[in-house]
């Protein structure tokens, strides 16, 4: 009876373990997959700030001189997104200076420019749209329709002015973007960085000032519809002026932002924001930073020569090594520069003590006595360069005699042009040196930059209507 009992007990025993093992057997793979699913979850928590920094980038720039004042990451070559139109803006503001677009010319909208992906103003093949409407679907829709229509109006096909918007970008020291198309829409060769957009940011404000202020333009009526602008510094931070956003997903939020403070013009970029929101904070936080900066280096009390930085002029990448100030003596904003048109009445400059005349555009008066500039109509003409532009004649005067001075002789005797034009219904008045062939006037224009007198060089097949309808604030 005892082996019984305990031979049962045996034997039960093995029954009353089985659940066990059945139980264990069944924890054990579900358990092993838990931990497999956390530890996935750890590495893509882990993953994501390096993910996130993959992409950002920031660049905080003073335009007058292209000082870099806070720098991450601004070479790495990353996606522009809705960035590239401000190339796109940069080759329209061109074609208009030099009269191949007009503001109010229609264009005629393709079934490409129609198919083009959101966000887009919806226009349909066949339609047409002005120049200036399309600009502004740009600059607060980022309507891609409308950057494929601009695009088409300066090439014939997108692609061929995505090569036209490269080769732009190279001639401004741009030398690590690549363009695929006009709007940013995802291409995975369409890369630039936060230095070059800082300087395609700075060239576009101080190249075309008299269309610049068209990117402050925070709402946009168009067909009934109002498109408000993205870029939500505009009204918000003091000082902002312009210029543009930027998203898709591979990029995050990306900014290019310029904001003048008395003296000084600061340009920023931030590629891969997570949110708008957090990027704009991030934005406004490098420009104070930046500001606290610069005023601590140049001070805006203290007078400095004109506003035209002389590396941005030459097409140039912007560094260290520039040094060209802001005018605090320049209370009218200088429009783009052109040379003396036909007609217009040329003096030299031969008596550093007389008093000098003003000339109006295309005038023909001809010298006063004793007035220090002699006529010369004969010479040439075809490359110049232009100091400043001045509310009161009598400042633009000066300022040729004070360049004179200051050039070490080089422009002792050189032809001078001071040509008045209105901005606002207000005169203001061009000072230029004229009568240089090319290498003449940039050696000239650094000559001046050494001497911390800004200028910049006038080419000859440059034209600029002499009546700017709108004040710029660059």
């Amino acid at each position: 009876m005892h082996q019984g009992p305990e031979e049962t007990a045996i034997a039960i025993k093995p029954q009353m373990r089985r659940p066990q093992r059945r139980v264990g057997s069944l924890f054990a793979p579900r358990f092993s997959t838990f931990l497999a699913s956390l530890l996935c979850l750890f590495i893509l928590v882990a993953m994501l700030p390096a993910t996130a920094e993959a992409r950002y980038a920031a660049v905080v720039m003073d335009s007058r001189s292209g000082e870099i004042l806070y720098s991450r990451n601004a070479d790495e070559r990353l996606y522009p997104a809705s960035l590239t139109k401000i190339m796109t803006l940069y080759m329209t503001f061109e074609a208009l200076q030099r009269g191949q677009l007009r503001l109010d010319q229609k264009l005629s909208v393709s079934a490409r420019a129609a198919g083009q992906a959101p966000t887009k103003l919806d226009l349909k093949k066949g339609q047409t749209i002005t120049v200036q409407d399309a600009m502004f679907g740009l600059i607060t829709k980022s309507a891609n329709d409308a950057a494929t229509v601009l695009a088409e109006a300066m090439a014939p096909t997108e692609a061929e002015f995505a090569r036209m918007m490269t080769a732009k970008a190279k001639s401004l020291g741009m030398t690590r973007t690549t363009f695929r198309n006009a709007s940013g829409l995802p291409n995975k060769h369409q890369k630039s960085t936060a230095r070059d957009m800082a300087i395609l940011g700075a060239a576009l404000i101080h190249n075309f000032p008299q269309y610049y202020h068209f990117m402050s333009l925070q709402e946009f009526d168009y067909k009934g519809r109002k498109h408000k602008n993205h870029n939500n510094l505009l009204g918000q931070y003091k000082g902002a002026d312009g210029i543009k956003t930027g998203y898709i997903r591979a990029s995050g939020f990306n900014l290019v932002a310029s904001v003048k403070r008395g003296n000084h013009r600061l340009i920023g970029v931030v590629f891969g924001g997570q949110t708008a929101k957090s990027r704009d904070a991030h934005m406004m936080s490098l420009l104070d930073t930046g500001f606290e900066k610069i005023e601590a280096i140049y001070p805006s009390t203290v007078p400095t020569p004109f506003d035209k930085p002389l590396r941005i002029a030459l097409g140039q990448p912007h560094d260290r090594a520039a040094s060209v100030e802001v005018a605090s003596v320049t209370p009218v904003p200088l429009p783009a520069p052109t040379p003396p048109a036909s007609g217009a009445s040329v003096y030299t400059v031969s008596d550093m003590n007389a008093t000098g005349v003003s000339v109006t555009r295309g005038s023909t008066t001809t010298a006063a006595a004793g007035s220090g500039f002699e006529t010369d109509k004969t010479a040439n003409m075809n490359w110049a360069i232009q100091i400043g532009a001045f509310s009161q004649k009598s400042t633009a005067e000066n300022q040729i005699y004070k360049a004179t001075e200051q050039s070490s002789r080089l422009l002792q005797g050189r032809r001078v042009n001071i040509e008045k034009a209105l901005s606002d219904g207000k005169p203001f008045y061009r000072a230029q040196f004229v009568g240089f062939d090319e290498a003449e006037a940039r050696e000239a224009c650094n000559s001046l930059a050494k001497q911390r007198v800004s200028c910049f060089v006038v080419a000859p097949d440059l034209r600029l209507p002499s009546y700017i309808a709108q004040k710029s604030n660059s």
